[in-house]
C-alpha cells in the first residue's frame, strides 16, 4: 500500500526530536535548528494534525551552556547540567512558538509516572487537557531527578510511552540518520518494516552520537513497543527539508514501521509497555484459544512457569518453543501457579480453596502479539 495512504487518517503525532537535532556540535543549543522544527509542526497544526514534542538536548545543552563536555560527566553531573540546561531547552520553543501564537507547556516524566496504572491514567488526562486547550507539550525524561531504577533509559523508549499516553497513531524519530539500514552497504534505508526480526535487532546493535543517549538499537526496540499496540513509526534525518509536512504528504523519507496488530484501548496499551517478572509456558491448545478463539488463559493449559512473580505482576505467555505470544496481568503467585499449572476448575477449588478466579489472566487483562 503506498505510503500516503497508509498516513492519511493519523491525525495525533508524536515527535521525537534528538540531541543532534537541536544542538551543534559543541552540544550548544541551536536556535536555527529549532525553528525549522517548530515551522514544519506549526504548518501541521494548521491542516488538522495535533502533535506531541518529546525533545533530548537537556543535559547536553546544560553541559554546552557551562563549557563542559559531555562525555566526561558523572552521573550527578548530567543530572545537575538537565536541570541547568532543561530551562534553556524549554525557553528556545516557548519563544519559538510564541512568535507563531502558540504556547508550551512542560512535562518531565520517569518510568514511575507510567509503570503504575493510576499515574500513567492521570499523566494521560493531564496531556489530553493540554492538548485540549490548543497548546504544545514538550516532554522530557526527568533527568535532573530520575536514577537508574526509574528511567526510560533514552527518549526514543520515552516517546513510545508518549505515544500510548496520547493514543498517537504515529509516531516520528527525528535524528541523524536517514532511517533503518539492514546491511552496511546499502544505498538506501529500508522503505518499510513490518516485524522486528533477529537480523533487524541484530543489525541495530551500536552506540549512538556523542551528543544522546541513544543508538539505533532502542529505535527499534521503541518501534517494537509501537507496533505491538497497533500504531506506526518512522525514522527520519532531521536535516531533511520540511521533513515532518514532507512526511506527512506522504513521501518516502526513512524507515515507516508498521503496526499490524489492532488498535489496543487505553489498558492494553498500558499493559504493552510493561515489563514482565515471568513466563507462562501453554500447550497447544492454550495457544489456539487465547490467539485465535481470544479466550481467557485457564491453568488447565499451563505446562511449565519460568521466574518468581506475586498476584497482580504482569507475566509473558509462550508456546513450549519459547515463541512469546502475549502478556497479561496474572491472578496467582508462582507458587499457587505451581500447584494448580494443568488443573481444572473444580480441581484447583480443592487445592487452594472456594475463593479463586477461574481465570489464570482474564481476557481483559491479556494482549497477544
Amino acid at each position: 500500500m503506498p505510503r500516503k495512504n497508509l498516513i492519511k487518517h493519523v491525525k495525533r503525532i508524536v515527535v521525537k526530536v534528538g540531541s543532534s537535532s537541536v544542538t551543534d556540535d559543541k552540544g550548544v543549543i541551536a536556535a536555527r535548528k529549532i525553528s525549522k522544527i517548530v515551522d514544519d509542526i506549526v504548518h501541521l497544526r494548521e491542516r488538522g494534525h495535533q502533535l506531541v514534542i518529546v525533545s533530548s538536548g537537556a543535559i547536553a545543552a546544560g553541559a554546552g551552556f557551562l563549557g563542559k563536555n559531555v562525555r566526561n560527566l558523572t552521573i550527578p553531573e548530567k543530572q545537575a547540567f538537565a536541570a541547568v540546561g532543561q530551562t534553556i531547552l524549554m525557553n528556545e520553543y516557548r519563544s519559538k512558538f510564541a512568535r507563531k501564537g502558540l504556547h508550551v507547556a512542560q512535562i518531565l516524566l520517569t518510568e514511575d509516572d507510567v509503570k503504575h496504572r493510576t499515574r500513567f491514567t492521570n499523566a494521560s488526562h493531564t496531556l489530553e487537557a493540554i492538548l485540549h486547550q490548543g497548546i504544545i507539550p514538550v516532554v522530557n525524561e526527568n533527568d535532573s531527578v530520575a536514577v537508574n531504577e526509574i528511567k526510560f533509559g533514552d527518549n526514543d523508549i520515552l516517546s513510545a510511552h508518549v505515544t500510548s499516553l496520547v493514543n498517537a497513531e504515529l509516531l516520528i524519530l527525528l535524528s541523524d540518520v536517514d532511517g533503518f539500514y539492514l546491511y552496511m552497504d546499502d544505498p538506501e534505508p529500508v522503505d518499510e518494516v513490518e516485524h522486528i526480526t533477529d537480523a533487524i535487532l541484530k543489525r541495530a546493535g551500536g552506540a549512538g552520537s556523542s551528543l544522546g543517549s541513544g543508538g539505533m538499537l532502542s529505535k527499534i526496540r521503541a518501534a517494537e513497543l509501537v507496533m505491538r499496540f497497533g500504531e506506526m513509526m518512522i525514522i527520519a534525518n532531521a536535516r531533511e527539508k520540511n521533513v515532518l509536512v514532507r512526511i506527512m504528504q506522504g513521501e518516502k523519507i526513512g524507515t515507516l514501521f508498521i503496526g499490524r496488530n489492532s488498535h489496543l484501548p487505553g489498558k492494553k496499551r498500558w499493559l504493552a509497555l510493561r515489563k514482565t517478572s515471568g513466563i507462562l509456558v501453554l500447550d497447544d491448545g492454550a495457544v489456539q484459544a487465547v490467539r485465535i478463539g481470544k479466550k481467557s488463559l485457564l491453568a488447565s493449559g499451563i505446562t511449565g512457569i519460568i521466574g518468581e512473580f506475586d498476584m497482580g505482576d504482569i507475566v509473558e505467555i509462550a508456546d513450549d518453543h519459547n515463541n512469546k505470544i502475549g502478556k497479561g496481568i496474572v491472578n496467582y503467585s508462582f507458587t499457587e501457579l505451581g500447584k494448580i499449572k494443568g488443573k481444572k476448575s473444580s480441581e484447583i477449588r480443592k487445592i487452594l480453596g472456594e475463593n479463586v478466579f477461574r481465570e489464570v489472566i482474564h481476557r481483559d487483562d491479556l494482549i497477544v502479539y
